[in-house]
């Protein structure tokens, strides 16, 4: 018995083979040629730290990381607070209405990039549909709005942001029974201090790793960005772009090691949320 299922077990693992070999081959190889790159010269040659102390000294790339920290952090709030309150009311349909509403948004979810940036300018472009329609009704608010800027672009990431966070944060909901809700009601608590001794305390360790990985979600995106703003608006990863195809003369190690300073900045996000999800989860016990 115990041979049959070693034999099982070597099996399974030469099955896992393409699948390692894959991964190696589109991850673990470019992930380290670019590290390897980040630290080498312009022509390509030696050991040297300053593509990391151009990058981190440039005015320009230093706005081009507080822009995008900026647009990630409000977008990721705000797609976290609709997302909270849409989830509660998802809750409270039927099951079958609940099924269909989670359907809709794994499928919003995949609707990002050039399509979605599309999407808006025939909506809020120059001459878009609710563009021409707050002209004639004189709403200047609608009318004024530059879909081009940077609250344009917050608009969007907010878009893309509110299904996957709609995703994340309606499986909480499933860990504050009813009991709780009515045993609380019976001892003459009211509906807020049953949210704020119970039910928030509950749901924060997972609205923090939902807020973590809407952080990196967004400072990532790039295909909606570039589409709606092109280079005109000065993001992280419009500079990596820029550097690595844009430019007439590209400039690989530089690009290099400005996506090194982005992943950092990624897993430093997640790191710092999930330290502050078990520091929640400590203090609720």
């Amino acid at each position: 018995m115990a041979r049959t299922s070693s034999i099982q077990n070597k099996m399974m693992l030469l099955v896992l083979i393409p699948l390692l070999v894959w991964l190696g081959a589109f991850e673990l190889v470019p992930v380290l040629r670019m590290i390897a790159m980040s630290f080498q010269n312009n022509d390509g040659q030696g050991f040297t730290l300053g593509q990391y102390v151009k990058g981190l000294t440039n005015p320009l790339y230093g706005k081009a990381m507080l822009n995008s920290l900026k647009i990630s952090f409000i977008s990721s709030v705000a797609g976290l607070i609709i997302a909270l309150v849409c989830s509660y009311s998802i809750t409270r349909f039927t099951t079958k209405l609940r099924d269909r509403m989670i359907m809709i948004s794994n499928m919003i979810t995949n609707f990002v990039g050039v399509p979605l940036a599309f999407a808006y300018m025939i909506l809020l472009g120059s001459n878009g549909m609710l563009t021409l329609i707050g002209k004639e009704l004189g709403i200047r608010s609608i009318a004024g709005f530059d879909l081009y800027s940077e609250a344009g672009l917050t608009l969007t990431y907010i878009y893309y942001q509110v299904p996957m966070a709609i995703l994340l944060v309606y499986p909480l909901y499933n860990g504050i029974r009813e009991e709780w809700k009515e045993a609380a009601a019976m001892l003459g608590a009211s509906v807020w201090s049953f949210w704020r001794h119970i039910g928030i305390p509950v749901l924060l360790p997972g609205v923090l790793g939902t807020f973590s990985i809407l952080m990196a979600n967004a400072l990532g995106a790039y295909a909606t960005a570039y589409a709606l703003t092109g280079s005109n608006y000065n993001l992280l990863s419009i500079r990596i772009s820029a550097l690595v195809s844009g430019d007439i003369f590209p400039n690989f190690q530089l690009g290099s090691a400005l996506a090194v300073i982005l992943a950092v900045i990624m897993i430093a996000s997640l790191v710092i949320n999930e330290w502050m999800a078990s520091l929640s989860r400590r203090r609720g016990l």
